[in-house]
Order: C-alpha cells, then structure tokens, then sequence
C-alpha cells in the first residue's frame, strides 16, 4: 500500500479524499490549520494516519511541518487545500488571500514535500491538484477565486513537464458544484447578494447541471483514487461536474 498526503484534510473534499484512500488501505498524511479538524478526520480513518498542523501561505510553517517527517517517504500528494468566496476591489478586498491560499499555497505545498515523494520506490508518483469548474467559466465578483483556479491548471501543466524524467504525473481535478460547507456558504453568499433565499439559488443553479444534482466528495475521491492508480495521464485536467461544462 502506498502513503499519500492530503492538504485541506479536515474538511470537504479533503476529507472525503482521505476516507476513501484510508478505506483502500493506504496511510494518509492529513495537512491543514485547524489540528481539530485534522484530528476529527483522522477519527474516520480505518488504518494509519498522521496530522501535520501547517500554514500552506507560510514556507516557513510548510518548513517546520516537513522536518518532522524525517526518512518518510510519500508516494503521492493530492494538493486540495483552498478557499472560495466573493472579493471585491477596495480596502477589504480578498484577492491577496484567495491567490495565495489557492495558488500560491499549492505551490508551496508541493515544492516543500517534493523531496519526500521523491524517496518513493514506486515507479510512477503522483501529484494531484484539486482546482474547479470555475477554472473553465467566469462568474461575477468571483474574480480571485476563478483566477486562482485557472492558475492551477498553468501550473499543473508546467510541473508536469518538469516532473517526467524523475515519473512523477501530475493532473489537476476541475469538481463542479460539491456538496460541502464552503459550496453551500458561496450559495447562501451569491444568494444574498442578488436577494434570493439559498433554496432558490440552488434550483436556478441546478438548471445549469444536466444531471440536475451536486456531487458528493466522495465522488471526488473515487476519481482521484483512480488517477492514482494509473500510468498515462499527466498534465491534464479531469472534470467532474455532472455535465455542467462539457469540454471536447
């Protein structure tokens, strides 16, 4: 079995991600800031597991996390932390945040722990980012967050070059909407904002979903287990989002 590390652990996707990798077998690394809910996920977990408490913004938090794990060796990392919401130009704006959580943070996280995927004996690694739909289509007030995913895509496709001579494939993941807390606080966010209730929000959303329904993060997870499990594909980007966007 294999040990993967899952930034964004304790929560959503995330923490859907581990559950399924942890049901397979594998050990799992949890990373995120809040040690509560890494711990809470970790409760979930039916074999081996580790939290690691670190800032993904911070390379020197990302730092002191990473030289506790010493000889460990990690066979994949799955880069899913994030953060969603609106931003808005003037003193409050949350541009900065949103880039360097969403981006910025990934690619610390994957820079730092490299070295650790590195020691792996397995002949193919992986590296797993987790971006969004919103990486495909623009959506109002919602400017950091779709460039910040988009972003990720640029990014995949750059390490995924950089990465195959040592065999490490790396693709991004684009969900559309999944049913977590922060899908359903950017609901009730762009509800508010246009004066509709959340309900109401949700059925005018779903018109735009062929199969009329949110994922589950467990469905995330079952596409992330299998593009751990091949060989081939690297530097794409996978979309789950029940027909939402459809890319030829």
């Amino acid at each position: 079995m294999s040990t993967f590390l899952i930034s964004g652990g304790g929560t959503g996707i995330g923490k859907g991600i581990a559950i399924t990798l942890s049901k397979q077998g594998h050990t799992i690394l949890v990373l995120g800031r809040n040690s509560e809910a890494l711990e809470q996920t970790r409760t979930m977990l039916t074999g081996e597991s580790y939290s690691i408490v670190a800032d993904i913004r911070d390379r020197t938090s990302l730092a002191r996390a990473s030289n506790q794990l010493g000889s460990f060796k990690i066979d994949g990392i799955i880069a899913n932390a994030g953060i969603g919401g609106e931003n808005h130009w003037g003193i409050d704006d949350r541009w900065d945040d949103i880039i360097e959580t969403n981006l910025t943070g990934t690619y610390n996280t994957i820079l730092t722990f490299l070295p650790f995927l590195n020691k792996s004996k397995e002949k193919y690694k992986h590296i797993l980012v987790i971006s969004s739909v919103l990486a495909r289509l623009g959506v109002a007030k919602y400017s950091a967050y779709c460039a910040s995913k988009a972003g990720l895509l640029g990014l995949v496709r750059s390490l995924a070059i950089d990465f195959a001579p040592d065999n490490i494939l790396v693709n991004a993941i684009c969900p559309g909407w999944v049913e977590t807390e922060m899908s359903n606080k950017g609901m009730v966010e762009i509800a508010k904002r246009i004066g509709i209730t959340r309900s109401e929000f949700f059925e005018e959303a779903m018109k735009d979903v062929p199969l009329g329904k949110m994922s589950q993060p467990e469905e995330v997870a079952q596409l992330v287990a299998y593009l751990l499990s091949q060989q081939s594909i690297t530097g794409q980007a996978i979309d789950i989002n029940n027909g939402s966007v459809m890319n030829s």
